[in-house]
């Protein structure tokens, strides 16, 4: 994300919390809060096209209380496997494209191929990652969109 970009994301939130958002800015939000009572819901939702031509389409909700009653312990470990920057950058560059062991070894500053192998296993053991033919690595469809999103989340 440029400078540029960044500068708009920031203004444009500035402006969601002056009140002076668009009518359309909480189109999602709004849907949400027609169809569901105190106290929430929590919805993610996104389409991705993704460089090798996959569409990722998910839509995924939850009541708040049911969130707020259930035992997290479960997502441990599917959120520690993106606790690493090598993981994270080992996923990003998978979804840009970089499909097999010997592609992601290569990129600059990604350490040794045991280093490498050992961060893959851990994202597959998560389901961050699957295998697929030949070596190759991709991230499952219904993975992209929880990724992202979990993503976009963290800049806040």
């Amino acid at each position: 994300m440029s400078d540029d970009d960044r500068l708009a994301a920031l203004e444009a939130r500035v402006a969601r919390l002056e009140g002076k958002s668009s009518p359309d800015t909480f189109w999602a939000l709004d849907g949400l809060s027609a169809r569901v009572e105190d106290p929430g819901a929590v919805l993610i939702t996104g389409q991705v096209t993704l460089p090798d031509g996959r569409a990722a389409r998910w839509q995924e909700s939850a009541g708040a209380e049911e969130l707020l009653d259930a035992d997290w312990s479960p997502q441990v470990a599917v959120l520690a496997a993106l606790a690493h920057p090598a993981r994270i950058r080992l996923l990003q560059q998978v979804l840009r494209g970089a499909s097999t062991a010997n592609d992601l070894i290569r990129i600059e500053g990604m350490g040794t191929s045991g280093q490498v192998y050992h961060h893959l296993r851990q994202l597959v053991a998560a389901g961050w990652l699957r295998t697929v033919g030949g070596g190759r690595y991709e991230v499952p469809v219904a993975r992209v969109i929880p990724l992202l999103t979990t993503i976009l989340g963290a800049r806040r």
